[in-house]
């Protein structure tokens, strides 16, 4: 039998597969590539793929014959059933150090559990987030791996030469940590992408409705901003989005239904949020406000019922959108905050030790968040590795300082005219409560212990005592149990 060729093998020739693989022939690597539907490895080979070095299998075990050893097969298949369905048909073609790789958006606790029950085996797992859609796993992806650490030297070289690359050659992947770590900061960084397309599109719909600015005019505003602090891959590409014309040179973006899609991302990190303690306000409201925009049959029938403000917001227009880009900014700035809060929760809850600046740095370039800012996050982790919360670094409060008034200027200007802000808003108001020394929680643990007798503590005892008052001096002296849900 010939001598194994392959340096990886990829089964899942969708879109970002095929990309993947030919980004991997293009740094010297050698892929063997299988598909369910078999068909698909020839019509691959005999045309994308033609003249390169990719091997074809019509089968599992023909796919891991072909590979050296350790063994790296990666899947890029649909998460859920289908990663489990192809790990059990893997593993008795695989020997004690071999790798499977999930490079889906597969549930961190899904990658847990297989790291597990895949180690048990001899084998060694990895779950790892691919960002950057079909263009970024041509060109160069942002790639988080997590899981067993001793698979890590294996494919370090690899993933790191087909990343995206940052100032210096920097590749955007580095190894993020144990268990579902990797597959966790991707479905962060999904939400964070979730949060920052609604923030983009609050901006276009108080320009668009507000302001009563073109298309046109919008899209010199993105093409503006996009040079500044707001440099970002998607500043970047809504900026072409409203320059793009339909065959009768009216703009696309016109002709678009606004009813928005969703693949589960972003609920799951709100769900895991919710689990954690961690209020992520502006993803919350970023995944309702995609609930909202699909109830569109009924928001048509409310439209005619419903009276609200004309819409239109008098003043100033460059004033104006000066105001919008700063409530854009800051309240970016918050997303990315309460994002890195639940990395710090989810770290803690997991025992994962994670790198803040090294995966600001993964996220810097070649995924869809992408964005000249994350060089700052990844600075205020650097100067301080133990860094409570991204507001407290000295950059970021003083650019909070300094959008403030625009800030607030737009959202009480969108209040009046009636244009919905829900993320605009969520994240003003965390802004003003996470300031706040004296919120009324006070008011809201009594009212606890008066229906239920849930305790509290008081402001002149230590915390961890907990009191219960009997309100109405018909109740006992008996409390619930104290708990935090």
């Amino acid at each position: 039998m010939a001598e194994p060729q392959a340096d990886f093998a990829l089964i899942g020739l969708a879109v970002m597969g095929q990309n993947l693989v030919l980004n991997m022939n293009d740094h010297g690597y050698t892929v063997a590539v299988y598909n369910r539907t078999v068909s698909k490895v020839d019509e691959f080979l005999a045309h994308e793929a033609k003249g390169t070095k990719v091997i074809g299998a019509h089968s599992i075990e023909q796919l891991c014959k072909l590979l050296k050893r350790p063994r790296r097969v990666m899947l890029l298949v649909k998460a859920g059933q289908a990663v489990d369905d192809f790990i059990e048909l893997l593993i008795p073609h695989l020997e004690p150090g071999d790798i499977i790789i999930d490079g889906g958006n597969s549930l961190y606790q899904d990658s847990a559990r297989r790291v597990k029950e895949v180690e048990a085996k001899g084998l060694l797992y990895i779950g790892t987030g691919v960002s950057g859609g079909e263009e970024g796993a041509r060109r160069g992806p942002s790639i988080m791996p997590g899981g067993s650490p001793a698979a890590w030297p294996a494919v370090k070289n690899i993933f790191q030469d087909v990343s995206a690359k940052v100032e210096g050659g920097t590749p955007c992947c580095d190894w993020v940590g144990e268990g579902g770590a990797g597959h966790f900061v991707k479905m962060v960084h999904n939400g964070i992408e979730y949060g920052d397309m609604q923030l983009i599109c609050e901006a276009f719909q108080i320009m668009r409705d507000g302001l009563g600015m073109s298309v046109a005019e919008m899209h010199d505003v993105f093409a503006e901003w996009n040079k500044g602090v707001l440099d970002s891959y998607l500043i970047e590409i809504t900026r072409d989005i409203l320059a793009y014309k339909d065959t009768d040179n009216k703009p696309m973006v016109d002709k678009i239904l606004d009813a928005a899609g969703q693949k589960g991302t972003g609920k799951w990190t709100v769900n895991s949020a919710l689990d954690c303690g961690i209020p992520i306000t502006l993803i919350a409201e970023a995944v309702f406000s995609r609930c909202v925009s699909s109830l569109k049959s009924e928001r048509t029938t409310a439209s005619k019922i419903l009276k609200g403000p004309n819409g239109k917001i008098p003043g100033d227009k460059n004033t104006i959108v000066n105001a919008i880009r700063d409530a854009l900014y800051a309240s970016k700035i918050i997303s990315y905050t309460q994002g890195y809060m639940l990395m710090k929760a989810a770290a803690a809850e997991y025992k994962w030790n994670l790198n803040y600046g090294g995966i600001a740095l993964m996220w810097r370039g070649g995924c869809i968040i992408r964005s000249a800012f994350l060089g700052k996050i990844k600075d205020a982790f650097v100067k301080n590795a133990n860094l409570t919360n991204l507001l407290l670094d000295p950059y970021f409060t003083g650019e909070i300082e300094k959008c403030q008034t625009g800030w607030r200027q737009t959202i009480s200007a969108a209040v009046l005219a009636g244009i919905p802000t829900p993320a605009f808003s969520t994240a003003l108001a965390f802004y003003d409560s996470y300031r706040c020394d004296q919120l009324p929680a006070n008011l809201l643990q009594a009212q606890r212990d008066y229906f239920g007798a849930h305790t509290y503590e008081r402001i002149d005892t230590p915390r961890g005592q907990f009191h219960h008052t009997n309100w109405t001096g018909r109740g006992g002296t008996t409390s619930s149990t104290t708990y935090n849900a």
